[in-house]
């Protein structure tokens, strides 16, 4: 029996799996890990399906050069070589008239893991500013603002913990089950669960204490639990007074905003209720607040994201045993950090970067007011925590790419990332990227986006390459993954995209390394180590973590302190403390729509050409309540059209009885790969997520998901579900 370990990529956790093959047979059978000390056995139906996702018939496998229109989808078969030496010689005459800023690139890290900091290096040392990412809405822009608290990005320590408080993320068996299987064995020694969901969501049903707020009110809540925190003095004292700043600010702040009436007004939920989960959660020894989409997709995103880092902060759950640990970069090997170069990109092209000034939050506005801190703590000016750091803001670049304000970007890429579905307003990035010079799409198939493309690079699987992770800089550990199978084909690594790129833009001297393990052996290089070495002795390497850092270091912030009154939000114009801000119903938009349904057939946009996993769900479906299907006179399992201010799409209506009235709930990136080019705009929800200055969270720039006015009716025309064609396989 032959057994090698692995790192599912298939969505953004990395389970660890085991992968057995019998001699004579051509397949692995993939499990989960049971000997993984944190999440024992974590795998979904997605991971142990894969192999069928990149088997699949339309799977790209040579490099694809644009011979119609843009979106014709019309192709020629090319070589690598003819690829590269046409894409570097249009991407030089773009930089030779526009400047380096007129590359934009975009970048899935979870779908590209292996690059090391290979895309950011490439743009560092051309000179452009203008990374994206779709992390920008995800964990990315998290991470960014809780440097601005005390920072860094906590992790939250599971399996020491005695509350944990979910924030509308529902975990569970089939989406993020590394950091279910945590909840539950810490559920199981008798740790308490608190639940924040306008839905009465699966973990809901479980939790000791429940609060079905509004949609878009989580800032409030969390201000209404620093009020009876502070109020009824259950704040650790000792903390608040040594290690931060602004707790008189904070104080005033919510007296004069957030009285606890004002606050249930707001969020829905009974006073009592309140109060009850804030001392839950203040009195609990060791509570976490775990990272949660949810506030990273509101117009108040930053503030919630602030008012979440104080809770952490004010009632000592920071660094501290069954809190949120700070786990600094201490792994020994070649941080991603390290490698992008991010010191060789001049302060004049910094100050280009798309957003800068307008939504500073995540961009390298911010972070230069941080480095000097971070350097004094982490050793690393430029921490790219879940690489969400020092950023472009995706609206500001979108429009930038359509319309040249304030500068043209012509040339664009598209690396592991179905860009076009995956940031707010499709109609934008359409226009964006038809108005571009180039663009180029690293993927394993034909997606929207690279339907748009001039050049398509077919890019290997997870499956089919070996991998260093760590953990993006989030936490102290390190994990390897063995190579199952080849490459089919001409599908190649991200790494060879990059390398190849610079050796023929005059940049191949940053680029030496002749393949991915080459690279990792040089990013294992302190360790006195080889990558195969390391593979072949760990599979997960933990490293030392000691609670309590900041006694010695302080915190990386300019005060050196947790900035509950922050210094940097402060210097960029913006609010110092937390407040409210939502967007409410009109007589024309009577509903809110909730974005974001995590399906557990598929992650993000991928696995909707796969049969296995469209059978149990072969449609895009809008879940809402039943008296609202009989208010607005629709029917179940007919086709609706859902409309905002920003466009319509159509989704099949699901009476749901966990959707509370008011509320319609849409899942992320449906596409119909067997409907043809333009299918898509048909159902993505980025269709009608509007990115206008009243859409976007002030300090970020990032879209509101959670809350979107709008208005359902019964679609004119309605195709028997039967009669659409099923050319999946």
């Amino acid at each position: 029996m032959e057994t090698k370990h692995v790192l599912c990529a298939t969505c953004d956790i990395s389970c660890q799996l085991v992968a057995k093959r019998r001699e004579g047979d051509t397949d692995f059978k993939l499990s989960g890990d049971k000997a993984n000390p944190l999440a024992p056995g974590a795998i979904c139906t997605k991971g142990q399906l894969s192999q069928s996702t990149f088997e699949h018939p339309s799977r790209l496998k040579r490099p694809l050069k644009r011979s119609g229109q843009r979106g014709e989808n019309k192709w020629l078969e090319i070589s690598w070589e003819q690829a590269l030496d046409e894409i570097s010689a249009k991407l030089k005459t773009v930089v030779n008239k526009y400047g380096p800023e007129a590359l934009a690139v975009t970048s899935g890290p979870w779908n590209c893991s292996t690059e090391s900091g290979m895309t950011r290096r490439f743009m560092n040392l051309l000179g452009s500013p203008n990374y994206l990412s779709p992390v920008a809405l995800c964990l990315g822009n998290t991470a960014a603002v809780n440097r601005l608290t005390y920072g860094w990005m906590p992790f939250p320590d599971f399996e020491n913990t005695n509350c944990i408080v979910l924030m509308g993320h529902n975990t569970n068996s089939q989406s993020w089950v590394f950091e279910y299987i945590r909840q539950r064995l810490a559920q199981k020694r008798g740790a308490k669960l608190i639940v924040m969901d306008p839905r009465r969501s699966p973990n809901a049903d479980k939790a000791d204490i429940y609060l079905p707020i509004k949609p878009g009110t989580d800032i409030a809540m969390c201000m209404g639990w620093i009020n009876v925190i502070i109020t009824e003095q259950l704040y650790d004292k000792d903390f608040v007074s040594n290690y931060t700043v602004g707790f008189d600010e904070l104080e005033q702040r919510v007296n004069d905003d957030f009285s606890l009436e004002k606050v249930s007004n707001i969020t829905g939920v009974p006073i009592e209720s309140i109060r009850e989960a804030a001392r839950l959660y203040a009195t609990s020894d060791g509570a976490i607040i775990p990272w949660s989409p949810i506030t990273d997709q509101q117009v108040s995103s930053t503030s919630a994201i602030r008012a979440i880092s104080i809770l952490r902060a004010i009632t000592g759950n920071l660094d501290a045993p069954g809190g949120e640990m700070l786990m600094h970069p201490g792994t020994g090997i070649l941080s991603e950090a390290e490698l992008e170069l991010t010191e060789l990109l001049s302060e004049e092209q910094k100050q280009k970067q798309l957003g800068y000034d307008q939504y500073p939050a995540f961009t390298f506005k911010a972070a230069d007011k941080l480095k000097a801190h971070s350097l004094r703590v982490f050793g690393l000016e430029y921490p790219n925590l879940v690489k969400g750091t020092h950023m472009a803001v995706p609206s500001p670049t979108f429009r930038a790419m359509a319309y040249g304000d304030p500068y043209p970007v012509k040339a664009f890429f598209a690396i592991a990332n179905n860009a076009l579905m995956g940031y707010g307003n499709q109609p934008l990035i359409k226009q964006a990227m038809l108005n571009q010079d180039l663009n180029v799409c690293f993927e394993q198939f034909m997606t929207p986006t690279a339907q748009l493309c001039d050049y398509v690079l077919p890019g290997d699987s997870w499956m089919e390459r070996p991998n260093l992770m760590d953990a993006y800089n989030w936490a102290s550990l390190v994990m390897t993954s063995e190579q199952l199978y080849q490459p089919p084909g001409e599908c190649r690594n991200v790494y060879d995209f990059w390398k190849g790129l610079a050796e023929r833009m005059g940049m191949g001297q940053h680029f030496t390394w002749n393949s991915v393990e080459d690279l990792f052996d040089h990013r294992l290089a302190p360790m006195g180590m080889t990558f195969n070495e390391f593979k072949a002795k760990y599979k997960l390497k933990l490293f030392d973590y000691q609670y309590y850092n900041y006694r010695n270091t302080g915190f990386a912030t300019p005060s050196g302190k947790v900035e509950l009154y922050s210094s940097v939000l402060e210097e960029l114009g913006c609010d110092p403390l937390p407040y409210y801000r939502n967007i409410e119903t009109s007589e024309e938009y009577p509903l809110k729509l909730f974005v974001g349904l995590r399906e557990p057939q598929f992650f993000q946009s991928g696995q909707r050409h796969n049969s296995k996993l469209r059978v149990k769900n072969p449609f895009p479906r809008t879940f809402i309540h039943p008296n609202d299907i009989e208010k607005f006179k629709l029917e179940a399992n007919q086709w609706a059209t859902i409309e905002t201010i920003n466009g319509k799409i159509q989704m099949l209506v699901t009476p749901r009885e966990d959707v509370p009235e008011g509320l319609i709930r849409v899942p992320h990136g449906w596409w119909l790969p067997e409907e043809g080019a333009d299918y898509n705009v048909d159902h993505n929800d980025a269709v009608v997520i509007p990115d206008t200055d009243d859409y976007l969270d002030r300090e970020q720039g990032i879209p509101h998901l959670k809350g979107v006015p709008c208005k359902i009716y019964l679609s004119s025309e309605q195709p028997p579900i039967k009669n659409l064609k099923s050319g999946i396989q």
